[in-house]
């Protein structure tokens, strides 16, 4: 039994989209992570100069 040759570009390019699929998911996931660590430092160097304004009108 023969496959038609349109049958198995069409289970290639399902093959393709999934692999693209994750492959875009993965980067996806990297730059948001990028993002978070990136405000987190921006957060914690925000807090301490608030500590440190706290620290300067205290003394």
């Amino acid at each position: 039994m023969e496959v038609p040759f349109w049958i198995i570009l069409v289970v290639i390019g399902i093959i393709a989209s999934g692999f693209m699929t994750v492959k875009a998911s993965r980067e996806e996931r990297k730059e948001e992570l990028e993002y978070i660590e990136k405000e987190g430092e921006v957060f914690l160097e925000r807090m301490a100069k608030e500590k440190e304004k706290k620290r300067q009108y205290s003394s």
